[in-house]
């Protein structure tokens, strides 16, 4: 999924440069998974970003959403599960 971003440049954040730093540290293979999964996450956080700037989505929805499932959490109806894991 390709989402258009206008972004001006920025420097990058002091816990982001000591992120980068560590990761040297690691094996080729590992760096480029780490790079991987890092270029995917900025992908989706421009895409979720680009979604929630647009003037016809109706953020009510999200936030009702968003209530019911803290809701059904505080409930202690809800199980812990690992990100994919059905």
């Amino acid at each position: 999924m390709d989402c258009i971003h206008k972004a001006s440049v920025k420097s990058m954040t002091k816990l982001l440069e000591t992120a980068f730093s560590e990761a040297q540290k690691l094996s080729n293979y590992l760096q480029d998974e780490l790079a991987q999964q890092l270029l995917e996450d900025i992908q989706n956080e421009l895409c979720w970003q680009e979604t929630l700037s647009r003037k016809d989505i109706d953020l009510s929805v999200l936030q009702k959403m968003a209530q019911s499932a803290l809701t059904t959490d505080q409930k202690g109806e809800t199980v812990e599960k690992g990100f994919g894991e059905e």
